[in-house]
């Protein structure tokens, strides 16, 4: 399982917002590259970047962007935030981002999303975000009616495309109140694919119970570690560590 950290962009800062609403935007940073060059500094593996812009329907950062992608080292970079064209996920892709994310399209356009996957296996996520029991779309402002059992239903077919599915539990979402290990337990078992689990951590103990799953191979950090309630580069160590205990 890997710890994943998250640079959420809004107008070029790095930024955490209160379960998804941009009037309780906290900016944390200035210049997403130093943030992003600490997170090398940390050994993180995987970075998640979010373009917030482009997912509330405001215009992409493509500069930003770019200067990220050209700087990432050895650590794969995973761009969500606004992707909702088989277009623009294979834009995001040639740009230099390892695997992009995929939510909107999921729910409003199943078929292309299965299209967008075929050409691209492996490095598309699709991301199933919630809010209580209805699956919500567009930057998390728009309901789908859809619950887990009906977008299960419509993902399922598709599901040898990918690798992983990110999980997000949206009123967990930077409350650092724990995340919701079960929804994301239960979508990987039905999906038959590991998930990625977002929204909600709080410290290293929600890393440590997250690591006892093993349908879970990654966990995203937000705001726990820019107001340091996590030492990323401990975290990351003690989590090598304990996958290095599991018996082969």
């Amino acid at each position: 399982m890997q710890l994943i950290p998250s640079i959420d962009l809004r107008r070029g800062e790095v930024v955490r917002l209160a379960q998804g609403r941009d009037a309780e935007a906290t900016v944390y940073a200035a210049d997403p590259l130093e943030v992003l060059a600490r997170f090398q500094e940390a050994g993180a593996e995987r970075v998640h970047i979010v373009d917030l812009d482009a997912a509330f329907g405001e215009p992409r950062q493509v500069g930003a962007l770019a200067k990220l992608a050209r700087a990432a080292k050895r650590e794969k970079l995973q761009l969500g935030g606004g992707l909702r064209t088989a277009e623009l996920l294979r834009a995001a892709l040639e740009s230099g981002f390892d695997r992009v994310i995929a939510g909107s399209m999921v729910v409003r356009d199943p078929a292309g999303f299965g299209r967008a996957a075929a050409q691209s296996p492996g490095r598309i996520v699709p991301a199933l975000e919630f809010a209580g029991d209805e699956l919500r779309a567009a930057g998390w402002r728009e309901g789908t009616a859809l619950g887990l059992d009906e977008v299960l239903k419509q993902l399922l077919p598709f599901s040898g495309l990918f690798l992983e599915a990110l999980v997000t539990d949206i009123a967990r979402d930077g409350m650092l109140n724990g995340p919701n290990l079960d929804l994301a337990v239960n979508v990987a078992r039905a999906l038959g694919v590991r998930t990625i689990v977002s929204g909600g951590v709080s410290g290293a103990g929600d890393i440590v119970a997250a690591a006892a799953h093993p349908e879970l191979s990654g966990v995203i950090v937000g705001r726990a570690f820019y107001e340091g309630r996590l030492d990323l580069p401990s975290a990351i160590e003690a989590l090598r560590a304990s996958m290095a205990e599991v018996p082969a």
